[in-house]
């Protein structure tokens, strides 16, 4: 069984935006089951949290969880995000990034939404008089 690719293209984006001396900013479902979040900064059942370095304490970039410890209107919250919430991720200057359309299906391991070609099969002859 594949495992799913979001975590390992959120940790790559998020490692080539900061080698860019960029700031990563990941967009959240907030509504998606498990997202722990300050409410208050929700707008539209999404959220936008900066996950740099000098953002975050501790940021632990997960196969199923993202967690990091920040800091919103002076107070410390830690945050914890399923992968699976994650809409995309971006950087705040250039806004280059990726967005998330949709799950990792187990039924669809390479991503395509191309149907498979018609396996081919053996010519029949007939003969003809």
């Amino acid at each position: 069984m594949a495992l799913p690719r979001k975590p390992y293209l959120i940790r790559a984006m998020h490692e080539w935006i900061c080698d860019s001396e960029f700031t990563p900013h990941i967009v959240v479902d907030a509504e998606a089951e498990h997202v722990v979040v300050p409410a208050e900064h929700i707008n539209d059942g999404k959220i936008i949290l900066n996950i740099s370095t000098r953002a975050t304490e501790a940021l632990q970039l997960g196969n199923e969880f993202i967690s990091f410890a920040t800091r919103f209107g002076g107070r410390s919250v830690s945050i914890e995000i399923p992968c699976a919430a994650v809409l995309g991720i971006y950087a705040r200057e250039t806004g280059e990034g990726m967005i998330f359309t949709g799950e990792d299906s187990p039924d669809d391991p390479d991503g395509s939404d191309e149907p498979t070609p018609p396996r081919a099969t053996r010519p029949e002859l007939k003969i003809v008089k």
